[in-house]
């Protein structure tokens, strides 16, 4: 695959340049967290309710399972937000083992599968798990219906290349994605698939990188190149 560079990265992006920023960026993603929150909130709410409803009783056991699978995937996502869009916790450093768990809690009974590469004892800086831990996600959503999601580090020089690599039989991009992906505004679409991919490219353009991404039938590759 050929990968066309997307980040224009000698470029100085002022605030006012910038496709979405300030409150408007924060509104984009208070708008995506409540999206990934809702659904497992919501199956919990199902839960209880059968629970408490006397003519259900016999639907018990799968209500519980409801409710603890469904409090699983809502703490999975709280987790994995804090690192992806919050400033998680005091630590400067990750382990790869600590990202890997946050981005399979997700992708959990999905249909793609993670293939982590990454040594369980290699250490990002904050930055670059911010980078690493979405890059992983959007590989894993260019699965649709099922396949590998392999991801990856190489050093080159002064350069940490973070790379995902996607292959299933419908491998791809929807359009919201790669507007993000080019850092470019979405004019048409929706916003709530357009946001993580922008999110994604700005992290890496503040932190001095360049993203790249390719696609080939049955095959989406991304590659974030920053510093190491």
């Amino acid at each position: 695959m050929t990968f066309p560079d997307l980040s224009a990265s000698s470029v100085d992006f002022a605030a006012a340049d910038l496709p979405a920023g300030g409150a408007e960026l924060a509104a984009f993603i208070a708008g995506k967290l409540c999206h990934d929150f809702i659904s497992p909130a919501g199956a919990i709410m199902s839960g209880l309710d059968l629970l408490e409803d006397p003519t259900a009783q016999d639907m018990r056991d799968d209500a519980m399972s409801l409710i603890r699978q469904s409090a699983r995937k809502m703490v999975a996502h709280v987790h994995f937000a804090r690192v992806a869009f919050g400033a998680a916790t005091t630590s400067e450093q990750f382990v790869s083992a600590e990202l890997r768990g946050l981005v399979a809690g997700l992708s959990e009974g999905g249909r793609a599968s993670l293939d982590w590469r990454i040594s369980e004892n290699e250490t990002f800086t904050k930055a670059q798990s911010r980078i690493l831990i979405n890059l992983a996600w959007m590989t894993l959503g260019a699965l649709p219906t099922g396949g590998m999601a392999a991801i990856t580090i190489r050093r080159e020089d002064d350069r940490m290349l973070l790379i995902g690599s996607a292959e299933g039989a419908r491998a791809r991009l929807k359009p919201e994605a790669l507007t993000g992906l080019k850092g470019e505004r979405l004019t048409e679409g929706l916003a709530g698939q357009w946001i993580q991919p922008y999110w994604l490219w700005l992290a890496v353009n503040e932190n001095g990188g360049r993203l790249d991404v390719a696609s080939d039938e049955g095959r989406v590759g991304l590659i974030a190149r920053v510093p190491a």
